[in-house]
This record gives structure tokens, sequence and C-alpha cells, in this order.
């Protein structure tokens, strides 16, 4: 299994990853921060909202005129005049409600008043809702009517039909009723009536109270407006049903209250120009503000929530475009705000045009506490903080100032704030991985290249043949370089004085073994007994002996300088063999050589190099074939040959190779003989030399077991290219 390697560039990288923590610890104190700005947003809008309750504390008149101190609101009875936008255009069509229609509220069984039968819903109901514009109060019904009865032309009387009545408090709190009973549909006023709590007689035409009469398919519709100025904030609306035009006998009174008794009458309440005016100041601080009554009724309120972000940011658009600009917005922007999220331009405000505030913290302030809430949008795109406070008159809560912001402004500026982060991480993280990656790089170069260095100054047969280069630089690298250089350099010497050691102890020991030689023939010139005789004999043996291990320890050394001095010519390879293996046949009378040539190509096997020299060679790896084949042995020498390469395999039975010495026969000295023949040196230099021949004619030599195992194969291959 190959194990897992990690360079020190990539280790480099690894561990410039840990950069990374730095925007994470960025970005956590960039939301902390946000979380504390979010807290003095709240504190800040308490006291806005504090501040405007102040400004309402103990002031009455601002609350006499509205239903604020009713103990219960009834909901279709206490009605809440919304603020209408845009005019409305008295035609009956409805076309100027559509807007407010999800604000209408339908009136059947639960508002009868008065009935002759059981109630049907067929014969008679009706939506209603009523509205304030400038200083008018508008009103519409949209009536279900099964049989629609109009006053008839000659009558004075107006309650024999299909009519509205209108019950109110003027002004100064007289008590007042009317009826709109027309002839036929059209513009329409009120009859103002005599004895406003016993008769329906008329009293007079009131013009103040104008509005339309439309006839449909399914009943009526009415639309009315008033001045606010001839009311008070007690009111009632009844639609009194007439079905049968011959006796004329009411049928059904549907209505908001009972419009003949002033105690029963409800409520409308109408936004207080008041209060609008004491926040009209408020439209520039940045926030909504409600003011509601006890009953969380809005009294009146100021600004816009989708303009109410709490913190303005200054805009970039006026800056000039540059190509950073758009780096930033095309690339860096995108890729952040994948982390980040953007405030909403546009959300859903569910409370645009509410008429009724809820929610705990207008709750607790009710009850007499200051308190704020957070809330999400019914979208869920944007948070909302609210902040609600009391507001006292004589001591008893009247009702509540309640302050609104969305974090959107936060949100902006905490997106900046990790925008601009996230610049100079990115740009530390990239400047500093990549300054680790070029030292690291840098690093692992000089590494390798001392590596390299190294390798090459060491052949494959651990000879010194090349130098390093010593480095310059101060650092542990150019120590370690200089080290190396240093410790290559004493190798070198010793290795040289170990390879001119053989020929300096072959000068040296030939000289007194020359003596030895010289006196030992001497001395068998004199006459010697049996027993001496053989001294000298053996005496004279180990000379010889030693002779020729001196004259072998020597061959090394000058087929070195041989090789070195020689010229490389181009020689057939194949008349070479033919020539030395005619020569083996007289010179090991014992064996029998087979030559065997590849007749496939009639081209000659052409070498360069030395053909003395491949002789040579070949005489060494013969002399190891017949010293370690049997009796009668049979020596195959084989060549084969293509374009670009020459094999020649001598193979010989015999004694198979120990498995583990396969590899180590072609060094010096290196012998695996059994029996050492006494007439005979060997020290293991015959493959050694073969090796060194071969490698000078770019060849490789490997010696391996037959695979019958009963003998060894020597392969040489050549590389003519």
């Amino acid at each position: 299994m190959t194990k897992l390697r990690f360079g020190i560039r990539l280790k480099l990288v690894f561990f410039s990853s840990f950069l990374f923590a730095i925007p994470w610890l960025g970005y956590q104190y960039v939301w902390e921060l946000e979380t504390y700005l979010r807290i003095g947003q709240e504190q800040t809008m308490v006291g806005t909202a504090r501040a405007v309750a102040t400004a309402l504390h103990e002031r009455p008149a601002l609350f006499d005129a509205q239903s604020a101190y009713l103990s219960d609101v009834e909901p279709g009875k206490d009605l809440y005049a919304y603020k209408i936008a845009y005019p409305i255009q008295l035609d009956g069509e409805l076309d100027d409600w559509q807007d407010y229609q999800h604000l209408m509220l339908n009136y059947g069984s639960p508002y009868v008043i008065d009935q002759v039968q059981d109630y049907d819903p067929q014969s008679l109901r009706f939506t209603h809702m009523v509205g304030q514009y400038d200083r008018y109060l508008y009103a519409m019904f949209k009536v279900w009517d099964d049989h629609v009865v109009m006053r008839p032309s000659n009558s004075l009387r107006i309650d024999r039909n299909d009519h509205l009545q209108i019950a109110m408090t003027d002004e100064n709190g007289e008590f007042q009723r009317y009826i709109v009973a027309p002839f036929k549909p059209g513009w329409v006023n009120a009859y103002l009536l005599k004895n406003a709590t016993e008769s329906l007689l008329p009293d007079k035409l009131e013009t103040r109270i104008q509005g339309q009469w439309r006839n449909t398919t399914e009943g009526y519709v009415i639309e009315l407006r008033f001045p606010l100025s001839m009311m008070s904030s007690k009111i009632a609306f009844a639609i009194v049903d007439v079905d049968d035009s011959d006796s004329r006998k009411v049928e059904y009174t549907i209505g908001t209250a009972n419009t003949s008794q002033l105690d029963s009458l409800g409520t409308v309440l109408v936004p207080s120009p008041e209060i609008e005016n004491i926040l009209k100041g408020l439209q520039y601080s940045n926030a909504r503000v409600w003011v509601v009554d006890k009953h969380m009724r809005v009294l009146a309120r100021s600004g816009q929530i989708q303009r109410s972000s709490g913190v303005q940011s200054n805009s970039d658009e006026s800056k000039t475009k540059t190509w950073w600009n758009y780096v930033e917005s095309e690339w860096l922007l995108p890729l952040y705000y994948q982390i980040l999220t953007k405030p909403p331009s546009d959300f859903v405000d569910d409370l645009q045009d509410a008429y009724a505030l809820k929610g705990q913290d207008i709750s607790q302030a009710l009850a007499g506490t200051p308190s704020t809430l957070w809330r999400l949008s019914s979208d869920s795109k944007a948070v909302i903080l609210s902040a609600a406070h009391p507001i006292y008159i004589d001591k008893k809560v009247m009702g509540a100032v309640v302050v609104e912001q969305t974090t959107n402004g936060i949100r902006t500026l905490r997106n900046k704030a990790l925008e601009q982060q996230f610049h100079y991480f990115l740009a530390v993280i990239v400047i500093g991985t990549l300054a680790l990656f070029l030292l690291a790089s840098r690093i692992s170069w000089r590494i390798r290249k001392l590596r390299d260095e190294t390798e090459e100054a060491i052949d494959s047969h651990g000879k010194i043949v090349g130098q390093i280069q010593p480095s310059t630089a101060n650092d542990e690298i150019g120590d370690l370089s200089r080290t190396f250089n240093n410790v290559l350099v004493k190798l070198g010497q010793y290795n040289t004085y170990l390879e001119n050691m053989a020929s300096r102890l072959s000068h040296e020991l030939r000289t007194p073994v020359a003596i030895v030689n010289s006196s030992l023939d001497n001395l068998s010139t004199e006459a010697l007994n049996d027993e001496s005789q053989q001294y000298v004999t053996r005496a004279k043996e180990g000379i010889t002996r030693l002779s020729k291990i001196l004259t072998n320890m020597s061959e090394a050394t000058r087929l070195e300088q041989a090789i070195q001095s020689s010229e490389r010519e181009a020689f057939d390879v194949q008349e070479v063999l033919q020539g030395c293996v005619q020569g083996y046949q007289g010179a090991y009378p014992q064996c029998k050589f087979v030559l065997e040539l590849d007749r496939k190509l009639n081209n000659k096997a052409i070498l360069k190099g030395a053909p003395e020299l491949f002789a040579q060679m070949l005489d060494k790896i013969i002399a190891n074939a017949v010293d370690f084949s049997e009796k009668k042995p049979v020596i195959t020498v084989t060549l084969r040959h293509t374009d670009k390469t020459i094999e020649l395999c001598i193979s010989n039975l015999g004694p198979a190779l120990p498995e583990k010495m396969q590899h180590q026969l072609f060094d010096s000295m290196v012998s695996i003989r059994k029996n050492q023949n006494s007439e005979q040196a060997h020290l293991g230099l015959g493959l050694y030399i073969a090796k060194m021949i071969a490698n000078y004619h770019y060849g490789d030599v490997t010696i391996k077991n037959r695979e019958e195992n009963d003998g060894v194969v020597v392969s040489v291959n050549f590389r003519t290219q």
C-alpha cells in the first residue's frame, strides 16, 4: 500500500487554512455588535415613545371628542372612520371603495333591531363602513333587498318605504335623527325629524347630509357624506325594510344601533386631527408612530414602516465607477451574500390599514408599563421593533404611544461593515496564502535541488562522480548544503585513496615478492632433503598465488583507465561472438559451446564501443559459466537484436544461485564459490569487470536462475540508439 506523502507546500497550505478563523472571528464580532446596536435601538425607541407620550399627557381635550372613555367597545356598533386617501365620488358605484373592501362589516341577524316576522337573510342584509377624508365623514351601504319599495311621489310620509335612519348627537350634544327616503334613485339629502324621540315626521331638509341612492338587481346602494362638525362622537345607522307596496308595513330594521334612543347609540372614532398635528413633526424621525386609545383603536399615526429603517446608511451610487467597483459588485459581493442576507427593499405591512392594534407591548403599556416587542412581518422578510408607552390623564391610562422601526438600517450597516471586513480578510488570506505557498515552493525547490545534486554526485555503484555546489544562503538549508559538500569532498578523497590502494599495494609488494621468488629459485638449486624440498615447493606455490592476486587487484584499475582512454568504434557483435566462441572451444575442451544467432534479420548487430573490451567482458562471463557448470557441460550463447536493442544471453547447466545473492554478484570482492581452487585466486572481480564493460557499451547485465532451476542465465541488454 502506497503511503500518502505530504510535502512541505501542502503542509504549509494546510496550516495556512487556519487563517480562515480570522474572518469567522470578525463575523462573530460584527454579529455581537449588531446585538448591541439592537439593544441601543430598543432603548432609543422607548425614549421616543416616552417623549411623544409626554406631549399627550394630561390633555383630555384630545380625548373628549373620542370614544376613549367607553368602558367597552362593541364591533359593528362602535364604528371606526378609516382614513381615506382620496375623496369619494358620490355616484353609487362604489368604485372608490374597492381598496377598503376588506374593512367593510356585514350586518345581518345579530344586528336586527326590530322585526314583525322571523328574519330571512334573503329579505334584508347589508355591508357598511365609514371613512374620513378632510372634514367630512363618508358612509356607504350595499343593501341586499328582495323587494325595493321607494317613497310614493305624492306622499308626505317618509317612513312607509325602504329608507335609511341616521341618529347622532350634534356638536352641542343634542340628540338628532334623520331619514333618507327619496322618491327615486339619484341624488339624495336627509330629512331632519321634528320630535327626535317620538315621531318620524320630517321637519326640514338637511342639505349637509348628501349622497347618492342607486338601485341594483340585488337591492340598492347608498353613498353619503356630511361634515364632521355637525356631530360629536355618538352615531347610529339603520336600514328599514318595507316589502309590501300596498300595506307598506315595516318588515325588518337592521342597523348599527337603535336609532330611536340616545342611550343606545354607538360611537364613531375619527382619527384625531389634533393628535395628528402633534405627530406631524415626527414624520422626519425615521419611525412610524401610532397613538391608540385604551381599546387599542388608532387615534392617529405618522410615517410609513417601509421607510422606518432606524438607521440611515450612505448610498454609494454617487461614487465614480472604477474597475474596483466592477470587481466588487460583480464578483465579491455576490460571493459575500452567499453568507450575508440583504434587508428587503419591500415587505408586506399587515398593519397598513389597521384601525386597531394588538400585541403584548401595547397590553403592557395600557396596564401602565412601557414595553417593547420584536416581531416578524407577515412575509417573514423584515424584523420590526415596536415600543409602547402609556398616556396618562388624571393618573389613568387613556391610551398609548406605539413607535415602530425595522432593523433594516442596522442590517445594512452590519452588511457594510462585513463587506469591508471581508475585503481585508480576503486580501490577507490571499496574500498570506500566496506568500506561504511561494515560501514553501522556494524551500521545497532548494531541498529538491540539494537532493538531486546529492543523487547525481554518487552513481548506482556508490562511486562519487560529482560534487554538490555549496549554497551561500545563511539558513539551515544553506548549512545543510555546505555540510553535504564537505562530506562528499572527504568521502571522495577517501574513495580515491581506496581506489589507488590496490595499485599501490601491488607496486609495493611486487619487489618483496620478486626477492622471495628469486631466493626460492636459488634455494631450489641446492641439494635439499625431501622434507626441505617439500617446504620450498609449498613456498613457491604461495608466492605464485600471491603474484596472481596482485595481478587481479590491479586489473580493475587498469581496465578503468583503458575505458577512459579508449575510443569508440562500430563493430559487429556477431563477428566478435563467432571468433570468441571458437576460441573458447579450444580453451575449454571439457565444455560444449552452442552459438545461437538471430536469423530473422539479415542486418548486422552493430554496436559502438571497443571490440577487445567486449571480448574481455565475454571472457569473464564464460569463465564463470565454465566454473559453475557440471561435467561435460553445454554452454549456450544466444544473440537477438532489433533496430534499437541487442540482447546477449549466456546459459549454463549447474547449481542455482541463492536468491539473496543475485543482485550482489556484480559488486566487487563478491564470490559464492564453495571450494576454492588452490591454483586459482578468485577475488570476486570477474562479474564486476563484466558489468563495468557492459555499462561502457550502454548495456545492463542481469543474472538469474533458469526456469527449471537447473542452471544460470546471464543476460546483457545493449541500447543501440
